[in-house]
């Protein structure tokens, strides 16, 4: 059986460009500074809505909100999963008339972000929802699209791409896996 063939798609230097981007843009979007709150889907969305919660606060002069929201229960493949889970969302504020950004690594088919948007309006009505993505690989199931993009990359439907952060992995980097 042959090996799988990683390449590097992002180094650390150049994943830290990307979330500059998407800082910078989400900034230039911001009508209500005050109003603006970040949500990232678990597990590695959390921790790039935080890199950019600090970075927003350095160019806003305030924290938005920050929060955390746990879609296992409405994903549509979680029948076939078949495991009890219960949600770790951390929202800590209301969302009711907030301008929400919601924060994820990879958007691929759009079945994730189908299942945040579900699982998000079970906490209220925002004011307005909007997608950062660190990594747009295309290939859409949905009609869904983000707002803000960190890097477009064109890949096959036969690989894998991997975003390693600090917080969870160890070190920063996207690779993509070839089988």
């Amino acid at each position: 059986m042959p090996a799988a063939e990683e390449r590097v798609i992002l180094d650390q230097a150049h994943l830290e460009e990307a979330l500059e981007r998407l800082a910078q843009a989400i900034q230039e979007s911001c009508a209500n500074k005050g109003n603006l709150a970040l949500v990232g889907i678990e597990t590695r969305g959390v921790a790039l809505a935080n890199r950019l919660a600090h970075r927003l606060k350095a160019r806003l002069g305030l924290s938005p909100l920050l929060g955390s929201l746990d879609i296992t229960l409405y994903r549509d493949d979680f029948r076939l999963r078949r495991k009890l889970a219960t949600s770790s969302t951390k929202l800590g504020f209301d969302i009711e008339g907030k301008d929400i950004v919601l924060v994820d690594d990879v958007i691929y088919s759009g079945r994730t972000i189908r299942a945040a948007l579900d699982a998000l309006a079970d906490y209220g009505r925002a004011a307005s929802v909007r997608l950062a993505i660190l990594l747009d690989r295309g290939h859409r199931e949905l009609p869904i699209s983000p707002d803000f993009v960190g890097v477009r990359v064109s890949s096959d439907k036969g690989e894998m791409v991997k975003v390693r952060l600090t917080e969870v992995d160890g070190r920063d980097e996207v690779i993509s896996i070839r089988c």
